[in-house]
């Protein structure tokens, strides 16, 4: 599962993850993999210097995106280290979570390799307009800065060139919670049929 900046995954995935189904969240992993102690972090240390950890030893994330932000190459240093690490755990994750099928999110998975491990791909989708409002209700201090977060990431074009399934995700809860069971019957479906 997929989606822009204030899309609505989250929303989403607990409301798979109500149903039984294992979920499997790559910005959780990501956090997990630069914990004090892990190795990725001490790699983000020497590819950025001691500025980027905090006093009690935590990756600084403000001081991170500052640097990744606008800068392709410093982004895609700080990608090279993370992106393996953290595609390794989400299919050591998916070898143990059970389940007739799994949710897996990743937020970018336009450009990361874990297309490849998938079997289908469900973009949670909503104009940029509500991304915007969204994102000024819980991240964004100004209009601006939230078209340049959601300018950061693929665009939704790309998403939905990509996707199998498509959750609109601008109505009621109530609107996507019948998308989301719609598409879990499909899923029950197919992942068993695929089994016998």
């Amino acid at each position: 599962m997929t989606g822009g900046i204030a899309s609505g995954k989250s929303i989403v995935s607990g409301m798979f993850a109500d149903l039984g189904v294992p979920v499997i969240d790559t910005d959780v992993i990501a956090r997990e993999v630069v914990n004090p102690g892990q190795p990725a972090l001490e790699a983000i240390r020497k590819a950025f210097g001691a500025g980027v950890i905090a006093a009690d030893g935590t990756l600084d994330r403000s001081a991170m995106r500052a640097i990744v932000f606008g800068d392709d190459e410093a982004r895609r240093k700080l990608e090279g280290i993370l992106h393996p690490r953290i595609r390794e755990v989400t299919i050591d994750k998916a070898a143990t979570a059970g389940g007739i099928y799994q949710v897996i999110v990743v937020p970018l998975l336009v450009e990361s390799s874990l297309r490849e491990f998938v079997d289908r791909i469900l973009v949670v989708d909503c104009d940029e307009d509500t991304q915007v409002a969204r994102l000024l209700d819980r991240d964004a201090e100004t209009e601006e800065q939230a078209r340049s977060m959601l300018a950061a990431q693929s665009t939704r074009d790309e998403r939905l060139t990509i996707a199998d399934d498509v959750i609109e995700n601008e109505g009621s809860i109530e609107n996507t919670r019948k998308q989301v069971l719609a598409l879990h019957r499909t899923y029950l479906r197919e992942a068993t049929a695929r089994d016998n």
